[in-house]
């Protein structure tokens, strides 16, 4: 048994208009399951495929108060082609921001909601990864979170430190999921979060057993969902969809 990481989910205070600038950032179609909810993913897209990790964005009243402890890096192919991204996500809406990052070669910006993304500089490694380089989590112990993700997904570990980590589809395309060290402390629920899946003909809720076995806690929503809300060891929430 094992799961997949299909898409990032996002809450949104305009979630159309929200949806209109990463679709627009991405190159990617949109489309809608129902009100409040705005689904992108690329052209022609089957889904679930590993070769992309899709975006759902989800309307939420609650404003954004602190920094996301996940976030997407854009590849890019050349410095020259980097400065072209940089500008034209400017003029989508795009603001800089600063994340305490300091003098580095990728350029970090914030959507118009304030979601904060990289466009990083050229780099050989995520030349094939389609528009989103890496899905990327802040985290204290990489190790863990590695080792924790590795064993709750078929995701393959390529790289593992005590400042990072790196993980990819067993097929070996599409973006990395990566996990960086970082000082900050995880305050409330996390505005942006991952959502998995299990194979097709695999039992939802043995699967839950499984993830609490290897470290993920359960999480009350309060109401009946067909999915079920876990967090990971260290309190990232995450949802394990139905089998698809």
């Amino acid at each position: 048994m094992a799961t997949r990481l299909v898409q990032i989910n996002m809450k949104a205070r305009d979630d159309s208009a929200l949806g209109g600038f990463w679709a627009q950032v991405l190159g990617w179609g949109v489309s809608s399951e129902g009100p409040g909810v705005t689904n992108l993913e690329p052209e022609g897209f089957v889904y679930p495929d590993p070769v992309a990790v899709c975006i759902d964005l989800i309307v939420s009243p609650e404003p954004k108060t602190v920094k996301n402890r996940v976030h997407v890096d854009l590849a890019t192919t050349s410095k020259a082609h980097q400065a072209q991204v940089v500008a034209r996500l400017k003029d989508l809406g795009a603001t800089a921001a600063e994340v305490g990052q300091g003098d580095v070669p990728w350029t970090v910006l914030a959507d118009p909601e304030g979601n904060e993304f990289c466009v990083l500089d050229p780099r050989p490694l995520y030349q094939d990864t389609g528009p989103i380089a890496a899905v990327v989590v802040d985290c204290a112990d990489p190790r863990a979170m590695a080792r924790f993700w590795s064993e709750a997904t078929d995701w393959t570990l390529h790289e593992v430190t005590d400042q990072g980590a790196r993980l990819r589809s067993a097929e070996g395309v599409g973006p990395y999921l990566e996990f960086v060290r970082t000082p900050d402390v995880k305050s409330g629920w996390n505005r942006v979060h991952l959502d998995v899946r299990p194979y097709p003909g695999d039992d939802l809720e043995a699967e839950a057993v499984r993830l609490r076995s290897l470290g993920a806690t359960p999480i009350d929503l309060g109401k009946d969902v067909p999915w079920r809300v876990l967090a990971d060891p260290e309190g990232n929430e995450f949802c394990l969809l139905t089998p698809s």
